[in-house]
């Protein structure tokens, strides 16, 4: 690894002395270890149409904007590298006085280092880059203790290149995993999403973002639109822009409210309504009350609190809730059922009294088991996102291209040009609650368009592997 780093500096330490006296570029996104989320289910693939942005130095003059993307620890030197191989690429950014924005496609995987510069002609007048920065799977956390730091032992990110990060939405800044994690709480114990990061990071072999704004203590009331801890989970989900999926661990505070099972059921929906109106990802295009427009929230079962209470009858309140939201309301889908960790997975009366570490690397299997069963994985033999594929039908996923779509599958020569028309309706396979983005993510990318006319170019090195 130090080898690798090395000739990584010799590299950058050589492409710097080429354009000696250029002006800095300030990228203010994206951030340093940021994840953005990729489209793609598979293992290594996929792609993010990555936002940069960033101010200019004053009174330079706009001339060409490049951007290029170099993989953080490339084993090779400098005098191997070929000119195409970190070819630049022209992207076409959006303009306000010194400030600009644009966008590029970078595929699943990372680290890596993203360059950006002003060019005229054969002169480089500006030069700016950030690092490391990736494209993976990225969640946000919300509930309350046991999805922060209130477990006993601090854990710490084992993957060989720390891709497992968080966000801290107060500092608006990422970093490495380790517990405790950047919550709003102050919590500073250890918690179960390292492990969940390692294994995802492991599995899909992309890096792996989490935004936590869980509260210890919290119920489900006082997540509702009108209360304190909502507008967190609006700006982290502005934050992230992009992201797979809620993970939502709570419901031992309304066990101890004694709140009833249509109580729970009515404040987790009126949660998630107001969310989908406020996501970036919230489409006008959808129907309003179908709520399949924001990325879906999976729902841990977590009312058991054995040295708090001992209330079997409110536990199976809360319990039931969570069935019916997942079975009757699009958009939730069940997680993982914690409530069954018990005995050496819970901290005594001396301890934190939650999770303990055994118990906190157990709910990460299964975290990572809900994951990969009810978002990353085809059910059955179809897909999860079915387009009707007869010869006749060419009907592209909602939101994408048609042209794109269809001159594809021509060059595929996979339908008959005097024989196709267009399908009126869309078939989403899997679970009736499926978020249709979700399924998109997990279609081929081909099938994904080409909405960014600005596709980065990426070293061949890069290319061959995904």
């Amino acid at each position: 690894m130090l080898h690798r780093f090395s000739a990584f500096v010799l590299i950058s330490i050589g492409l710097l002395i080429a354009v000696q006296g250029a002006e800095p570029i300030e990228l203010t996104h994206p951030k340093s270890h940021q994840v953005v989320q990729r489209i793609g289910a598979l293992p290594g693939k996929g792609f993010a149409d990555v936002r940069i942005a960033g101010r200019l130095p004053k009174d330079i003059g706009l001339g060409k904007l490049e951007c290029r993307i170099v993989e953080v620890g490339d084993e090779q030197t400098e005098s191997s590298q070929s000119e195409s191989s970190l070819e630049w690429t022209r992207v076409i950014p959006k303009m306000d006085q010194d400030s600009f924005q644009a966008a590029v496609r970078v595929p699943a995987g990372g680290w890596y280092r993203l360059e950006c510069r002003i060019r005229e002609s054969d002169e480089v007048l500006a030069l700016g880059s950030v690092e490391p920065i990736g494209v993976g799977e990225v969640f946000l956390i919300a509930g309350q203790s046991y999805a922060t730091n209130c477990n006993d032992e601090r854990l710490t990110v084992a993957d060989a290149q720390q891709r497992v990060v968080a966000l801290n939405v107060a500092q608006q800044s990422w970093a490495v995993a380790n517990d405790p994690q950047p919550v709003f709480d102050g919590s500073d114990g250890g918690s179960i999403w390292p492990p969940l990061g390692d294994a995802l990071a492991k599995e899909f072999d992309v890096p792996v973002g989490f935004a936590n704004v869980a509260i210890g203590g919290s119920a489900s009331v006082q997540w509702l639109p009108d209360g304190t801890m909502y507008p967190r989970l609006v700006t982290a989900g502005g934050m992230l822009h992009s992201f797979r999926a809620v993970l939502w661990q709570q419901g031992e505070s309304d066990v101890i409210a004694k709140n009833t099972t249509e109580g729970y059921v009515a404040n987790i929906l009126k949660i998630r309504e107001a969310f989908a109106k406020t996501n970036p990802l919230n489409s006008p295009s959808s129907r309003q009350s179908d709520r399949i427009d924001s990325p879906p929230w999976l729902l841990a079962k977590s009312t058991h609190h054995p040295t708090v209470y001992n209330d079997p009858e409110g536990e199976q309140r809360i319990r039931s809730g969570i069935d019916e939201l997942a079975a009757k309301h699009p958009g939730f889908i069940l997680g993982p059922d914690t409530d069954a960790l018990k005995g050496e997975n819970r901290g005594d009366q001396n301890s934190r009294r939650h999770f303990s570490g055994t118990g906190q690397r157990r709910a990460a299997e299964m975290w990572l088991t809900s994951i990969r069963q009810q978002l990353l994985t085809v059910q059955g033999d179809a897909h999860p996102l079915i387009v009707g594929m007869a010869e006749s039908d060419i009907t592209p996923p909602v939101g994408f291209p048609m042209a794109g779509y269809y001159h594809e599958r021509l060059a595929e020569e996979t339908i008959d040009p005097l024989k196709a028309h267009m399908n009126n309706r869309i078939h989403a396979f899997a679970r009736p609650n499926v978020d249709v983005r979700i399924a998109c993510a997990s279609a081929p990318a081909r099938y994904c368009g080409n909405v960014n006319p600005n596709r980065l170019r990426l070293p061949a090195r890069i290319n061959s592997r995904r």
